[in-house]
Formats: structure tokens, sequence, C-alpha cells
């Protein structure tokens, strides 16, 4: 092979080595997301396939940068301050889910329970935001955390843009199946989100949660599609006056929000 030749196969292998190198800082990153606790760091290269010397390697680079952190006595590892330095930077540069943290501690202030900000991340629903209500017992889920788009209240609107066939396409099939293992009719599906945004809300009870209620409003473009919501759980013992109240709460914050709404 000549020189040339050499050269170029050396700076393709070491392009391609750089490249995994960032797959496993990613698929670090991803599963103590999922985890949502420290982690052994040989559990780590395990679960995610990684050789043991190489996430070693991997864990000590990133903590000197502060991005995780060893936590002392347990040989575990975790995200470190810089990671909540870049996310705090990342919610503040975001106009819409800078003015949705507002909005959503001030109704969860005002009407006690707990709130939400809403969105979609490819198929699934996933809570941006989260303020808990003034309960003894708080109802709240795991920011960052994707929920199949059924189970949820919110993702009847999330998707009222899109056709009945589309619908169809974009959600996986598996994912009308409950955790408890009842399966969403997907007619039944359909017909929430037509009389959804008909009705401008949407109430759900019992889906994960037999003893929940969630309601949701939806936070609207300039074209009228819903890009976000803006939601509330609470037990499902809540009264009627008081849910239509809440309703009423959520209607008027989602428009708050709506970017560009005349």
């Amino acid at each position: 092979m000549k020189g040339g030749g050499v050269a170029e196969k050396q700076a393709e292998e070491k392009s391609t080595g750089r490249a995994r190198g960032i797959d496993r800082v990613i698929a670090l990153m991803e599963h103590l997301h999922s985890r949502r606790a420290p982690t052994r760091i040989a559990d780590i290269a395990r679960d995610t396939g990684t050789p043991r010397s190489t996430m070693y390697e991997l864990v000590n680079t990133l903590v000197e940068a502060r991005w995780l952190e060893l936590r002392d006595g347990d040989g575990t590892v975790y995200f470190g301050p810089a990671m909540h330095y870049y996310g705090s930077d990342y919610l503040d540069s975001v106009d819409l889910i800078r003015k949705a943290r507002v909005e959503v501690a001030h109704i969860a202030e005002t009407v006690g329970e707990t709130a939400q900000f809403c969105t979609l991340d490819g198929d699934k629903y996933l809570v941006v935001l989260n303020e808990p209500g003034r309960r003894m017992f708080r109802i709240s889920s795991e920011i960052g955390i994707k929920v199949p788009i059924p189970w949820t209240a919110s993702g009847r609107l999330l998707v009222d843009h899109m056709a009945a066939d589309e619908i169809r396409r974009f959600i996986p099939p598996e994912d009308f199946v409950l955790p408890d293992g009842r399966r969403i009719a997907e007619d039944e599906f359909l017909e929430d989100i037509g009389r959804a945004r008909t009705q401008g809300y949407v109430r759900t009870t019992a889906l994960v949660d037999r003893f929940t209620t969630c309601l949701a409003a939806p936070v609207r473009d300039a074209a009228g599609r819903c890009i976000a919501t803006i939601c509330f759980v609470v037990p499902a013992d809540t009264t009627e006056e008081a849910q239509q109240g809440m309703i009423d709460t959520l209607k008027a914050s989602a428009e708050r929000l709506s970017p560009g709404r005349p």
C-alpha cells in the first residue's frame, strides 16, 4: 500500500475510534439517566457493552470535567455539577420553557396541585417540568423519562394535528398496552383525540395509576399545532367542581404560553 493510502486508513481508523468513544459517552449518560441513581462503573460497562477498562477511562475523564462525580464510599458514579449548569443554561435559552417554568410554578402554588409541562420526544411523551403541589401526599412523574403516548392525557393533544392513519403509523402497537396489561382500544383513543381537540382540554382517569386523574390543555403554535401541554395531576376523587376550576386555569395558562396566537 502506498504511503498516502496508509495515512488515509490511519485517519479513518482514528475518526472511527473517536466516533465510537462519543457513542460510549452517550450510552453512559443515557444509562445513568434511565437508572436515575448512582451506579457502579462495572455495572455500566456490562449494561452498555463497553470494555471495563474503557469505561473506567471514560469515567475518569468525565469526572475531571465535572460531568460526573464519584460517590465516596460506595464505588458508584453519577452526574456531576457541570451537568446541572449545562441543563440550566439550556432551560434559560429556550423561550417557551423559560416562560413555562414561571407558569407551572405559579399554577401549582395557586391551585395547590402538582403541575407539569410536557411535550413529545420522538414517538414518546415526556415531562419537561414538574412542580409539586401542597399536598402531604404528592403525585408526580419523573422528568425526562419517555412514556408511551396513549398512557397520558397530554398525548391525546400532542398528536391531534395528525390524521387517524398517521397516528396509527406513528404510535407503536405495543404502546397501547398499559403497565397492568389492559389494552387501550385504538378507536377509543382516536375518539378521545377528536373530543379533546373540540373541547380544548383532555381529562383521563385511572390509566397508569388507578387513583389518579390528569387534566391537560394544549400550548399551540401560530399555526394551531399543539407543541406542548400544561397539566395537573390530581387524585381521582377530586370533585367535579374543583376539576372544572382547574381546567379553566389550565386553558388560560396554555393560552398565555402559546406563542404568536392571536
